[in-house]
C-alpha cells in the first residue's frame, strides 16, 4: 500500500526509496512487537529508578523548605496526584536511606533486563541470534560505556551555561552530537553484528534526532498529558503518560535498528538462506518472510 502510494517519489528521491523499504521491514519484522518488549522492560526499570530518584529527592529535600510545592508547580498537578506527589516527598524524607541502597541493586538488575530487550530487538531486526551467557557482560560493559557518555553530556552541558546567549545553537549541536554518539555505542555495541562504526552512522542520526524529538514532548507534552489524565484518572493517569512516551521511545530503538540494517543491504546486497518449516498439507511455501513466516501459493 505504502509503496503504491509514494512509489512515484523514489524516480525522484532516492531516500524515498529507502524510506518505504524501512517502513516496509519495520512491518515484516513486526516492529510494533519489538518496540513493546522495550516498552515492558523499560516501564519496569522506572520502579528502581522511582527509589533512586525518592532517595535523592529526600535528601534534597531535608535542606529544603518546600520542594514538593516546587515539583506541583513545576509539573503542573492538581488534585490527587499533587497530594500523592506531596506524600511521596515526605516519606523519602524518612526512607532516604534504605531506598537508595535497594533502589541502585534494583536499578543495576531492571537496566540488564532493558538493556536485554534492546538486544534482543536489535538482534531481531538484524536477523541474527544472541550470544548467550555473553550477553549478560556485554549489557554491563555498554551500561558503563553509556554512563560515561551520559556523565560527559552533563558535564559538558554545564559549560554551555556560562556561555553567552548568542552561542545557545552551540549547545544544541552538542547535544545532538552527544545522542549521536550514545545511538553509536548502542548500534556498535549491543546486537551481534559486527558492521564498522561508518555503516552505523544513518541509523544512530535517526535515533539521536528521534531521541531530542521526545524529550521537547517530554519536557512540554508529556506534563500536560500528566496533568489531564490525573484529574481523570487519578494517579494511574500519570502511568498512562509515561506509558505513552516509552511506546515511542521502544519504535525509536527498533527504527534506528531497521534504518541501520536497511543502508547496510542496499550497499552490500542480501543473501538466500534456506529455512525449515513445519510440514503441513496442501501448496509448498516458495518463501519466507524476513520474521520466518511461510509465503505459500495462492
Amino acid at each position: 500500500m505504502l509503496r503504491r502510494v509514494l512509489g512515484p517519489l523514489t524516480r525522484r528521491w532516492a531516500w524515498a526509496e529507502t524510506a518505504i523499504s524501512v517502513q516496509e521491514r519495520f512491518s515484516e519484522v513486526h516492529g510494533s512487537s519489538l518496540a513493546a518488549v522495550v516498552t515492558l522492560s523499560a516501564f519496569l526499570s522506572l520502579f528502581p529508578l522511582l527509589l533512586v530518584t525518592i532517595a535523592v529527592v529526600g535528601f534534597f529535600s531535608t535542606h529544603s523548605n518546600d520542594l514538593a510545592g516546587d515539583m506541583i508547580r513545576r509539573v503542573g498537578l492538581t488534585g490527587e496526584a499533587a497530594t500523592a506527589l506531596s506524600n511521596a516527598v515526605a516519606t523519602a524524607e524518612k526512607s532516604r536511606k534504605v531506598a537508595s541502597a535497594i533502589g541502585l541493586a534494583g536499578l543495576l538488575w531492571s537496566g540488564l533486563g532493558l538493556v536485554a530487550a534492546v538486544q534482543y530487538a536489535m538482534d531481531a531486526v538484524w536477523q541474527t541470534g544472541g550470544r548467550g551467557l555473553k550477553d549478560k557482560l556485554v549489557g554491563l560493559a555498554w551500561l558503563a560505556g553509556a554512563g560515561l557518555i551520559l556523565l560527559a553530556s552533563f558535564a559538558i552541558t554545564a559549560a554551555l551555561n556560562f556561555l553567552p546567549g548568542v552561542l545557545a545553537p552551540l549547545a544544541v549541536v552538542v547535544t545532538l552530537a552527544i545522542d549521536v554518539a550514545l545511538w553509536l555505542w548502542s548500534l556498535r555495541f549491543l546486537p551481534n553484528r559486527d558492521v564498522g562504526w561508518k555503516a552505523l552512522v544513518p541509523g544512530a542520526l535517526v535515533g539521536a534526532v528521534g531521541f531530542e524529538v521526545l524529550k521537547v514532548a517530554g519536557a512540554v507534552w508529556v506534563p500536560r498529558v500528566v496533568a489531564s489524565s490525573s484529574a481523570l484518572y487519578g494517579a494511574i493517569g500519570v502511568v498512562f503518560a509515561v506509558l505513552a512516551w516509552l511506546l515511542f521511545f521502544g519504535r525509536l530503538v527498533v527504527y534506528s535498528a531497521v534504518v541501520t540494517v536497511v543502508r547496510w543491504e542496499e550497499d552490500h546486497g542480501t543473501v538466500t538462506a534456506q529455512i525449515e518449516l513445519p510440514r503441513m498439507p496442501g501448496d509448498v511455501p516458495l518463501r519466507a518472510t524476513r520474521a520466518g513466516e511461510e509465503v505459500r501459493t495462492p
